[in-house]
């Protein structure tokens, strides 16, 4: 079940890259990720907390202007990649898998980014304009991402 969590927090960090940290370190902040005594216990604290979610809400507005690059642009999709990986691992890590967290989120955050990517487009068809898909999507990444994180507890 480990894993499968650690899989679902990439897909959030494919959708939003740093709505998935935000989560995780709000999840540990709020005793959600039982990660005191390992080495992502810095995750539960304010200032983590502060920083994620600072960052979070910056990417949910700079998403919808009209310049920001594809999530499928090279420093985009490593940067899910990466911020997947590192998610994962934390909810490895509440469990000592944190290698094992770690390939899973990386994964998940593959799937997320070409799967958000393609089923907001098809959204902002049907829809005809783009930011009601962009909403949804948000929607989606903030109340999965603390589903989440709060199913490991």
């Amino acid at each position: 079940m480990l894993y499968i969590l650690a899989l679902l927090i990439g897909v959030v960090a494919g959708l939003r890259a740093m709505t998935a940290p935000a989560a995780v370190a709000w999840g540990a902040w709020l005793g959600w990720l039982p990660v005191a005594g390992t080495w992502a216990s810095f995750m539960g604290h304010w200032i983590a907390v502060g920083i994620f979610t600072i960052l979070a809400i910056a990417e949910l507005v700079t998403d919808q202007l009209p310049s920001t690059p594809s999530r499928k642009v090279p420093q985009q999709f490593g940067t899910r990649i990466v911020l997947g990986a590192f998610t994962g691992a934390v909810i490895g890590a509440t469990d000592g898998a944190t290698i094992g967290g770690l390939i899973a989120g990386a994964v998940g955050a593959v799937i997320g980014t070409l799967g958000s990517a393609e089923a907001r487009k098809r959204l902002a068809t049907a829809f005809g304009k783009d930011p009601p898909a962009a909403f949804i999507e948000d929607a989606v990444a903030i109340v999965g991402g603390l589903l989440i994180v709060a199913a490991v507890a």
